[in-house]
């Protein structure tokens, strides 16, 4: 780690930061000032509110700024048109499977353009899924009504299943998010979710996933073992590297990354506003007052500060064999979808990525958080990102 602010700043020059650039440092009593470096163009900061849906929130605000970058354009695109139909595809898929496949809130970043293709989109102001008399999203009650619904048919207990029960499951939906549209006027022109999908000005077959695991070859495609893949939507394998390199171009280029990822670790501390790997705290690693202080505390209360930090601290170095260890053993877990937008540094000149959240903004920085390369590289469960941001050498090992 750099130690001193003439480093930070030697670190500012490397990247190119002058004073025409993005620049906006934040300081805050938490230990951090933050510079960011690159902030590529962006549409607002989403709320999710009561409902796991963040991987739709974060898929189509990503997919908002592809259209606000190849545009000009900003636009809000409709979340709940997205779950609803990913609801019904997965209630059917789920009882032609007896079951063996998840039906829960989640879902992946894969999701948004499986939909976009079969269905089209729309934009918010037309379809806001609000149909229960609340002002923000709460799907609590919805979907304790969808499981215990398609609990029941799944048990038939007419030994076959009747013409009836999907509209019965869309008649919950209906209730609740309101009834999907199927055209629509917005600022002066008639549209079908297909045409209005088709007028946005971006093709949903140039964005590419990936992933980066040792359980199946790099450079080819494979389906993504997560509960919340459901439509076994399949990732580029590339070591972590390439993976890294694939979300420094996009920003360098100005294109943001739809991010997925686990955020259960003790190091991912929204209220901070920071995600770190931190090094594990253990006797070994103190000494002085400090080692004095450790070993008199509880195990518990020791249990509690081993990851705690305030401040820039070491992290543990992540290799592709510690990733996949994570992964194996379920310490790395398929939580939240959000959105890389840029790239900064802390007052050491640590390196982080900026990342947008669907968590509303009344947070220290406003609904976004800063994430350290150690943490990036750990707990990335898989990215989306355009075609157009991907360096040609991993386009050609990945024969796209």
């Amino acid at each position: 780690m750099k130690k001193n602010v003439l480093l930070s700043i030697i670190a500012l020059l490397s990247t190119g930061v002058s004073a025409n650039s993005q620049e906006t440092t934040n300081q805050d009593s938490t230990g951090f000032s933050f510079t960011d470096v690159k902030i590529v163009k962006q549409t607002s900061v989403k709320d999710q509110n009561k409902t796991g849906t963040c991987w739709c929130f974060s898929t189509n605000s990503f997919l908002e700024n592809e259209i606000l970058k190849k545009t000009g354009k900003e636009v809000d695109l409709s979340e709940m048109y997205v779950v609803y139909h990913c609801y019904a595809d997965k209630a059917m898929k789920h009882i032609r499977m007896d079951q063996k496949i998840n039906f829960e809130q989640g879902g992946s970043t894969l999701d948004v353009p499986y939909v976009w293709k079969r269905y089209g989109m729309v934009p918010e102001e037309v379809y806001t899924g609000l149909n229960y008399g609340d002002t923000k999203h709460n799907h609590y009650e919805m979907i304790a009504g969808l499981k215990g619904y398609i609990n029941g048919i799944a048990k038939n207990p007419n030994r076959k299943l009747s013409t009836a029960w999907f509209n019965g499951f869309k008649g919950i939906l209906d209730a609740y998010l309101g009834k999907l549209p199927e055209k629509f006027t917005h600022e002066g022109k008639e549209y079908t979710p297909e045409s209005y999908a088709a007028s946005l000005g971006i093709n949903i077959d140039d964005y590419i996933p990936f992933t980066s695991f040792t359980h199946h070859p790099f450079n080819a495609p494979f389906a993504l073992e997560v509960a919340d893949n459901w439509i076994w939507g399949e990732y580029y394998n590339v070591k972590i590297e390439e993976l890294k390199e694939i979300v420094d171009n996009a920003i360098k280029n100005g294109y943001s990354v739809a991010w997925a990822a686990d955020v259960s670790e003790p190091g991912f501390q929204w209220k901070k506003g920071v995600a770190l790997m931190p090094k594990e705290k253990t006797a070994d690693s103190l000494e002085g007052t400090e080692l004095a202080r450790w070993t008199k505390l509880s195990d518990k209360d020791r249990e509690k500060e081993k990851y705690e930090f305030n401040g820039p601290t070491e992290e543990i170095t992540v290799t592709q064999e510690s990733r996949q260890e994570t992964f194996d053993n379920h310490t790395t877990t398929d939580d939240h979808g959000m959105v890389i937008v840029g790239s900064a540094i802390d007052q050491e000149g640590n390196k982080y990525y900026k990342v947008k959240n669907s968590w509303d903004t009344n947070q220290i920085y406003d609904g976004y958080i800063y994430v350290s390369e150690a943490y990036f590289l750990a707990k990335t469960i898989d990215i989306v990102v355009n075609k157009a941001a991907i360096p040609a050498k991993i386009l050609k090992n990945c024969n796209l």
